[in-house]
């Protein structure tokens, strides 16, 4: 009876993940490759979680190397590349989780994401692939097995019927599946997605890194709606009261786990005032982008390139042949015209080296929320950025956290390389430990280009209350020019010129002396960047600290930033725990 059943376990037990390649090397140790996605299917950005299995029953050590290419556009022009090595030594079994980099999307229709693996090495060889559609407005959402399982067809059918199918008539699907028990311990795995969508038990059955990399994805901004039968209350799941940028929602739903399919696809999309990632990263910097606004424009100088080109065809044409090499001179051709070409050539660099130079400058705005509380003490930063180029020696470079770092399309304009209407390059990036290699089309010469990127990062910077409630201290390791607070009678304060480690004093003042700054502040993001923060301008207890001195997520080493301007939010330590 069990050989009976067996098979039906083990199909039920596969359904869980999805299987990118199985390769048995041998069978009679049973040696083979396992590649498995923990998601159904990729997001349109961020990362795509692998889990590789090498069960290696040989005597001696075998390797793999999976390189992956992704595609994130119908028309194959929005490319991404990366590789993994890995090595099982004999008669052991190594298993290892990955995060795949996928490529940008600027489609404003939509999109069709395509990831291919390689695999190469000791043990074989063998490809495969796996895609998903995704509409321009629809969000991107994260199902458990046990939701996905009764109510998947009918989701489908109201998010085709809200948001509309495929571009070639396709499905674009409602959610991508995962089972709890396998998710991944990194919040970069959620980073592409805008709502996760699970039981009570579901959440309890999450292994404990599984569960903190949810909560600082929610921190970021993510919904987390917890889908309930009994009384869970979010204490009694050991959810956080204070959610910072993002939302935790308990739903009731009957035994049999039916959900309302209208409601449930509203609550992931319309009944939220932030925009999802996507449409966020189509429409928020293609035109009035504040920071492009206040980054200014650049006038391309034609008249100097027209003048010099028309200089050139007069000498290569005409003077070239009646004067350098005239009748019964022709031979000379072969020498005058490449030394005119050269000159030429040699004079246009000279010129777009004196006018560009080397390197490129830009501005940097930053919307941060500090959470000391709860052992957590880390950073959740929100950036955007705008550069312009010069002439750049190298397009490599490393990106020193692990981030969702992707370029935007900006404005249309003679500098920029990448909008709605000429979305392509290649965006390669690798996950190397606590840093990312990028290279390919991220940063080009003489070019603008924008780029958005978040993280969460370590720090014990905070706002401490002292004994007198009028005074507080900053421990954060740069100045901050301005501080506003609100405490819990809902009364606002302000203080100026805040040094690192120095007693400084609250200034009351009416809410119409904070208002208009505060939103001054808020409105210099983008659209969901300015959202977020007026999601959490109000709360009693916190803090908004404004610094154009705090450190920003680095990118390219060429580009010399004129201005990294950091808006700082977060609660203020009590008394009792700041000592």
């Amino acid at each position: 009876m069990l050989r009976l059943l067996l098979p039906f376990l083990l199909v039920s037990f596969a359904s869980a993940q999805e299987t990118l390649i199985r390769q048995m090397f041998d069978t009679a140790t049973d040696t083979h490759v396992e590649v498995v996605a923990l998601f159904s299917k990729p997001s349109s950005s961020g990362y795509f979680p692998v889990r590789v299995k090498i069960a290696n029953n040989l005597k001696s050590e075998r390797s793999i190397r999976l390189n992956f290419s992704t595609e994130n556009d119908y028309s194959s022009n929005i490319r991404s590349s990366s590789s993994f090595g890995f090595s099982a030594p004999g008669g052991k079994t190594v298993i290892r989780d990955i995060l795949v980099p996928l490529p940008p999307s600027a489609e404003t229709y939509g999109s069709n994401v395509t990831l291919k693996v390689d695999l190469k090495g000791s043990l074989g060889e063998t490809t495969s692939s796996v895609n998903a559609n995704h509409d321009a407005n629809q969000p991107s959402v994260l199902l458990s097995e046990k939701l996905f399982t009764p109510n998947a067809s009918k989701l489908d059918a109201e998010a085709a019927s809200k948001f509309g199918g495929g571009r070639y008539g396709g499905s674009n699907g409602f959610a991508s599946k995962f089972s709890p028990g396998q998710m991944p311990d990194d919040w970069l795995a959620y980073s592409g997605y805008d709502s996760i969508l699970l039981t009570d038990s579901d959440w309890t059955s999450m292994p404990a890194g599984a569960r903190n990399a949810v909560l600082s994805w929610m921190r970021l901004g993510g919904q987390l709606f917890i889908h309930t039968t009994n009384s869970a209350t979010p204490a009694s799941l050991g959810l956080p009261t204070e959610t910072s940028f993002g939302k935790i929602q308990m739903v009731s739903i009957p035994a049999s786990l039916a959900l309302d399919v209208s409601k449930t696809v509203d609550r992931v999309s319309t009944s939220s005032p932030i925009p999802s990632i996507k449409s966020s990263l189509l429409s928020d910097f293609n035109s009035s982008w504040p920071l492009q606004t206040l980054f200014g424009q650049k006038s391309f100088r034609y008249a100097l390139f027209i003048l010099i080109l028309t200089v050139f065809g007069i000498l290569v044409g005409p003077v070239n042949l009646f004067v350098f090499a005239k009748s019964g001179r022709r031979h000379r051709l072969f020498i005058t015209t490449p030394l005119i070409s050269l000159g030429a050539s040699a004079i246009l660099v000279g010129l777009i080296v004196l006018q560009d130079g080397f390197g490129g400058s830009g501005r940097r705005l930053v919307l941060m929320e500090v959470r000391p509380d709860g052992d957590q003490n880390a950073a959740f930063i929100h950036q955007e950025q705008i550069s312009r180029t010069g002439v750049l020696t190298r397009s490599g470079f490393t990106v020193d956290t692990p981030a969702f770092f992707t370029p935007v399309p900006i404005a249309t304009s003679p500098w920029a390389r990448f909008t709605t209407s000429n979305a392509k390059g290649t965006f390669n990036l690798q996950p190397s430990g606590a840093s990312i290699e990028a290279s390919g089309d991220w940063f080009q010469s003489r070019s603008e280009q924008g780029h958005a990127l978040s993280a969460v990062i370590p720090t014990r910077g905070r706002i401490e209350a002292t004994p007198n409630p009028e005074q507080m201290v900053s421990t954060f390791d740069f100045p901050i020019e301005t501080l506003f607070y609100t405490n819990d009678g809902k009364h606002w304060h302000r203080a100026d010129k805040i040094e690192t480690g120095k007693t400084f004093k609250l200034t009351p003042i009416e809410i119409t002396m904070a208002d208009p700054a505060i939103t001054e502040l808020g409105n210099a993001f983008t659209s969901r960047n300015a959202q977020l923060f007026k999601s959490v301008r109000d709360r009693a207890g916190h803090f908004i600290a404004v610094t154009d001195n705090a450190p920003a997520i680095n990118t390219h080493p060429g580009v010399r930033w004129e201005e990294t301007r950091t808006v700082i939010t977060g609660p203020v330590v009590p008394l009792e725990q700041a000592q």
